[in-house]
């Protein structure tokens, strides 16, 4: 039976103590860890969010009453023991903060107890994933995900109070807000009192965080909840974290500098690495030609190698079709693969067309210079040759070749590259590379919507100096867009605003918007505009996958408390699910479902 704490104060958490506590009389509280009877005397293990500190049980000291209910004690009890800390009389234990010091208990009580766990609370937990996220409250008492979501607190206040330094005003803005779909798809929120009519949970809060420009707050940030209605992937959530910023009366230079120092304070201040500054940057050209990927990995070489020159009248009908019809021809070289199993290469080929490839083309370099190629028919030995040489293929070399549109090349070789680079451990996984890529092109075509979409959004200014083609040559242009990169992975992006009304509408005149259809969407902040707005610039970068990194985990769930799985559901509420018929009617909703989806409710 559970009892009371009344009358009973936790003196410190379980690995607060040490040596210089040793004499003292405490009192502790936590979970049980493990229990140990070896026959009138028992060992405890207590654990708490801060570590775990051994507890001795002998009847001498606690009497009989409280040996009997430690006599009971099992795995996740909640107790509060009071005794005194002693060093240890059997051997130190390194491993633990608490590893010189134990507790000799003089009373216990129960406070809870514990039914048996359907799996063990350990770290590294070899559970199914699912199963740990139907009791994600028990899973969450794992020492490792314990540390991760106090370094993610850390982390949050290491960049307040970073910010707060740097003259930033912490403003929130609102969750219930207009849906504006240019992009991912908004959740919406149905209007009780306005029947109908929905509200969108924001992407992000780029439109209000302007408006706090125009109303002259200079430098906002704010630690936002953002939501995104789109398919999840191991580093996404459909609601995520951002820090969120803007800033007044400033250009690329300035916002880049201060995030810049900010990076360095908070990888200093919470996991003790030093980032050296100024961050490197790269143009999007630069890292599409080099990597095939706009968030280069740059711990590593194996960078695409253009071989279109090359190969443009070779007698291999895929190369030269794909030039002939405006692509490209590239490829990577894997040093020292070339006597990789044919299994192996099959299984890159099929990764490729995974990727979006009709196939992948190869040269294995033997040791002895002898090739071995899958389209070798195809060419004259001249013809191998000068692409090897091109490639810098020396023997025992894998040369891997993808030709067709440069978004597709640049996808598929730039896949392969990280895939391979981590498979053969080309990089250090605990160093960490940052790059700024820079010179976005403003727009791009999608063959979906058949128009120019903005790349960024439709408030991004463009490069002054490439406006002048905006008419005659709209993919050429440039925005004055940044995203940072860590390590393969986008942390964040911004750009500097439109604050000129004749570049907004020819901007949402580009995109395919009539000036009705602009000001219906983005009427509030186009109105403002009109009433003086200063030149601004912002940026925001995701909070869970900047954790996710730091961490040193792969997985974004890991250091979000309550994460949803891959089809947007929490195995621990069973959100989302039906609602009564009586707040549907109230919102003058009717479902509609296909029978098959019905099923699968």
């Amino acid at each position: 039976m559970a009892e009371s704490m009344k009358g009973l104060h936790r003196s410190f958490r379980c690995a607060e103590i040490n040596k210089s506590n040793v004499g003292q009389t405490l009192t502790m509280m936590g979970w049980v860890a493990k229990a140990r009877n070896k026959g009138g005397i028992i060992f405890a293990d207590l654990r708490d969010r801060s570590g775990i500190l051994q507890i001795i049980f002998e009847e001498k000291d606690c009497g009989a009453e409280s040996f009997a209910k430690a006599e009971r004690l099992r795995s996740e009890y909640v107790i509060a023991v009071t005794g005194v800390v002693e060093e240890r009389s059997g051997a130190v234990n390194p491993n633990l903060a608490t590893g010189e010091i134990e507790l000799r208990a003089e009373s216990i009580r129960i406070l809870s107890e514990s039914d048996a766990l359907p799996f063990p609370i350990e770290e590294n937990s070899k559970t199914r994933e699912e199963l740990r996220l139907k009791y994600r409250y028990l899973d969450l008492r794992r020492p490792d995900l314990q540390r991760i979501l106090m370094l993610r607190s850390r982390i949050t206040s290491s960049i307040r109070n970073f910010l707060y330094e740097e003259g930033f005003l912490e403003i929130e803005t609102p969750i219930l807000t207009k849906s504006t779909p240019e992009g991912a798809r908004d959740y919406l929120v149905p209007s009780r009192v306005h029947p109908g009519s929905f509200y969108a949970l924001p992407q992000s809060p780029q439109l209000f965080k302007q408006l706090l420009m125009c109303s002259g707050y200079d430098r906002y940030f704010q630690v936002a909840k953002c939501f995104r209605d789109e398919d999840l992937r191991a580093d996404r959530q459909p609601e995520f974290t951002q820090i969120d910023m803007e800033l007044s009366y400033v250009d690329i230079d300035d916002v880049l500098d201060v995030n810049e120092r900010l990076l360095a304070a908070i990888f200093k201040e919470c996991i003790g690495v030093e980032v050296p500054l100024p961050i490197e940057r790269m143009s999007w050209q630069e890292a599409m030609d080099r990597f095939g990927s706009d968030k280069p990995d740059a711990r590593f070489g194996m960078e695409l190698v253009d071989i279109t020159d090359v190969v443009r009248n070779c007698g291999f009908s895929v190369f030269t079709g794909a030039i002939e019809n405006g692509g490209t021809v590239r490829g990577i070289n894997v040093k020292g693969q070339g006597e990789m199993p044919r299994k192996k290469i099959d299984a890159l080929v099929d990764m490729a067309k995974g990727s979006g490839a009709k196939g992948l083309a190869y040269i294995a370099i033997q040791s002895d210079g002898s090739l071995k190629s899958s389209f070798g028919k195809f060419m004259t030995d001249d013809e191998m040759n000068s692409i090897v040489q091109k490639m810098d293929g020396q023997p025992d070399d894998l040369l891997l070749f993808a030709a067709d549109r440069n978004k597709i090349v640049w996808n598929v070789l730039g896949q392969l590259r990280c895939h391979l680079g981590k498979q053969l451990g080309l990089y250090d996984e605990k160093s960490y590379k940052f790059l700024w890529i820079v010179d976005f092109p403003l727009l791009e075509w999608s063959d979906e919507e058949n128009r120019f979409m903005a790349m960024h959004h439709p408030f991004t200014m463009p490069m002054e100096e490439d406006w002048s083609r905006i008419d005659s040559d709209p993919g050429s242009v440039r925005a004055k867009a940044y995203d940072i990169v860590l390590n393969g992975y986008e942390l964040g992006g911004g750009s500097v605003r439109i604050h000129i009304d004749e570049i907004q509408e020819k901007m949402f005149e580009v995109l395919g918007f009539t000036k009705e259809q602009a000001h219906d969407r983005f009427g509030f902040l186009l109105d403002a505009f009109r009433y003086g707005v200063p030149p601004h610039a912002g940026l925001a970068f995701g909070l869970d996958r900047l954790v996710m990194l730091m961490a040193g985990t792969d997985n974004i769930r890991d250091v979000i408390a309550f994460p949803k799985i891959k089809d947007a559901s929490c195995l621990m509420t069973n959100a989302p699910d039906v609602v009564d018929k009586k707040q549907l009617d109230e919102l003058f909703i009717r479902t509609d479902i296909p029978e098959e989806k019905t099923d699968n409710q």
